[in-house]
């Protein structure tokens, strides 16, 4: 274990750009996401279309070709994140925000907003259509009625596959590696290298660090099913 107490400062830091980078990317693509279901399911036909084409395409593409994407052929055709390396400040070290870090954030976002989308469209589905059609009659217009009548019905009934999504995105974080952004997978990759002997120690305590991280989104998600279902 002595290679985990000399190292704490490094790994700390790391997981902490993992969970920045998770918790950037979750709501970005739960905002992103809902706007994309609000298009699916609204009346313009090519909203609708432009949005499922999105999806389909997206959700079938690798994270690691999306990450790679805006890392070498984006900047190539002018989209460039100009980020003036921002730092935030930790008891262990600063997490730099630099443009590696904002176009893992940025695709990340874009890659989980398909997977929300689709979560809450089966929100939307499980909501009767009496509902909608009484928020149409008082008068609203479709953006009241999703956003005050649909939308939060859909995500109590999506709250499991939505959970699933969040679930799975700390550790879709670690593709972030490819991108050159220290968070945990980098670090682990550079203690490797150096610790050769202490590799198992090293895979251990990143992988525990892991399911902790991800029991803490299921804790969360778990407790607010059991509020939501206890509410109604």
């Amino acid at each position: 274990m002595g290679v985990i107490a000399d190292n704490y400062e490094f790994i700390a830091i790391s997981f902490a750009t993992t969970v920045l980078l998770f918790v950037l990317a979750g709501m970005g693509s739960m905002l992103l996401g809902s706007l994309l279901v609000t298009l699916r399911v609204g009346p313009i036909g090519v909203m609708r279309r432009a949005a499922g084409t999105y999806v389909i395409l997206v959700r079938n593409t690798p994270l690691l070709l999306i990450l790679l994407f805006f890392s070498i052929a984006g900047p190539k055709i002018g989209i460039k994140f100009q980020f003036v390396d921002i730092v935030v400040s930790t008891g262990w070290g600063d997490i730099r925000m630099t443009n590696a870090f904002a176009g893992a954030v940025v695709g990340m976002t874009l890659y989980t907003a398909a997977f929300v989308c689709e979560a809450l469209r089966s929100g939307v589905n499980a909501v009767p259509v009496g509902q909608a059609e009484a928020a149409r009659a008082i008068g609203l217009p479709f953006a009241g009625v999703m956003a005050n009548v649909v939308l939060p019905q859909a995500l109590r009934a999506a709250l499991p596959p939505l959970a699933s999504t969040m679930i799975a995105l700390p550790k879709n974080t670690t593709v972030a590696i490819s991108v050159l952004v220290l968070e945990a997978a980098f670090a682990m990759r550079q203690l490797l290298n150096d610790n050769p002997a202490d590799r198992w120690v090293l895979l251990l305590t990143f992988a525990a660090i892991f399911v902790v991280l991800v029991e803490v989104v299921s804790l969360f998600s778990n407790r607010l099913e059991r509020r939501w279902r206890s509410a109604r």
